[in-house]
């Protein structure tokens, strides 16, 4: 029952819709947020026979007996539901804070709340632990920044930000998922792991897509953790796996749509020609990438020769995740790349502005790796740029670029 920084984000919409949905990737922890954020409504499970049967058999008398109050887990099992759930809302519009719904891995899930409760519902979706809710702190102040717009001052703030305790290397080597890491035993996370992705391909992808090749699905799944914050070539990797271009294009696009992988898309909002206009993608846990790359302990971590690429994959979760939290409006995630080979880690755009974000998996941060960043910063007209890294404080490097260290995040 760690507690969640979504769980303030959720009561505020509940304040002003009739119904809240929770999305995210199976085991995240969204059946245990909306019991924590409303613990004396009602509960459904529509994954359990009996729940499912209730519901579904005269959902119109099921309403009647339940108009509100209640939470419905895994409420893509019936898709029917929405349809449903809208004439129940309109028929006493004004009332607010009625219903709790959680979904994860069905792209039809979108689609139907999309379809019949447009202005009726919030979505909020859910990642894996993020590493303060994993240590049970607050949510970091370094997200402050994004409640107002970025401006010189904002170094001045960060400058004043210390680093709290604890390892980031070691939450990076296990990620969030709350069940292995809370159990802080090696063998279990390792047992957890292989019958979660198990379970992910058999159970979830398999009753999504009845029509897929679940044995070179899994393969394309475990090649991702190879992958993990690069530019894909579908292609290549058609090849490599002997599967067409088409189909590798299907398999991203089911994996982001499980909340397994998250597609990157390419930031254009600049005079230069030479952008690089493909997406990248991250597999969305670091403890899930390493567990398919072999790697279980902290030295096999440290000596990969994929842990800059992994560690910036995992910061990038973490800060979108943050900023998921904060008060940022209307904001979206990019990365930024050239064909001379200029490169933004990610590239953050809302109501606070533009911020470019550099990530470095070491503590020192040398001048000529900030020269992409001071070009960016420059060819934007932007206020500041920030490195993430594993440093111990945080330390202006230039005029306008702060290092913070990945603590603070």
């Amino acid at each position: 029952m760690l507690p969640r920084n979504s769980a303030v984000q959720i009561n505020s919409l509940l304040d002003v819709f009739p119904a809240v949905l929770i999305l995210g990737v199976r085991q995240s922890g969204k059946t245990t947020l909306a019991r924590q954020v409303r613990p004396t409504w009602r509960y459904f499970d529509l994954e359990n026979a009996g729940d499912f049967d209730f519901l579904s058999a005269d959902m119109a008398f099921f309403f009647r007996e339940y108009p509100g109050e209640i939470i419905i887990d895994e409420a893509q099992e019936s898709p029917a539901l929405f349809k449903q759930l809208r004439g129940v809302i309109d028929s006493d519009r004004t009332r607010k804070n009625r219903f709790i719904l959680t979904g994860s891995s069905s792209p039809e899930l979108m689609k139907q709340a999309s379809d019949s409760l447009a202005g009726r519902l919030g979505i909020v979706e859910l990642g894996t632990l993020k590493r303060n809710e994993l240590h049970e702190e607050p949510l970091p102040e370094f997200y402050g920044i994004f409640d107002h717009r970025l401006e010189l001052s904002t170094i001045d703030f960060l400058k004043q930000l210390k680093p709290s305790g604890g390892d980031v290397i070691d939450d990076f080597l296990r990620g969030g998922y709350p069940e292995p890491v809370t159990a802080n035993s090696s063998e279990f996370f390792q047992i957890w792991m292989q019958n979660y992705f198990q379970l992910y391909i058999e159970r979830d992808v398999r009753k999504l897509f009845p029509k897929l090749d679940t044995v070179k699905y899994r393969r394309f799944v475990s090649t991702l953790s190879e992958l993990s914050g690069t530019i894909i070539n579908k292609a290549q990797l058609g090849r490599s796996l002997d599967v067409s271009e088409v189909t590798i294009r299907d398999y991203l696009d089911i994996a982001d749509k499980t909340f397994l992988w998250r597609i990157i898309p390419s930031y254009e909002k600049t005079n230069s020609k030479s952008i690089v206009k493909m997406p990248k993608g991250n597999l969305r846990d670091s403890g899930l990438t390493h567990f398919l790359g072999n790697i279980s302990n902290r030295e096999q971590l440290i000596r990969s020769p994929r842990v800059g690429q992994n560690f910036e994959s995992y910061v990038i979760e973490e800060i979108i995740k943050g900023v998921h939290c904060s008060k940022a409006a209307n904001w979206h995630y990019y990365y930024y790349r050239t064909k001379h080979g200029a490169e933004i880690d990610l590239v953050l755009e809302g109501s606070f502005g533009v911020l470019p974000v550099e990530v470095k998996f070491g503590i020192t941060t040398q001048p000529n790796q900030l020269s992409s960043l001071k070009r960016f910063l420059v060819e934007n007209s932007l206020p500041l740029g920030i490195v993430i890294n594993n440093s111990d404080e945080v330390e202006l490097l230039s005029d306008k670029i702060v290092q913070v260290p990945a603590r603070l995040i």
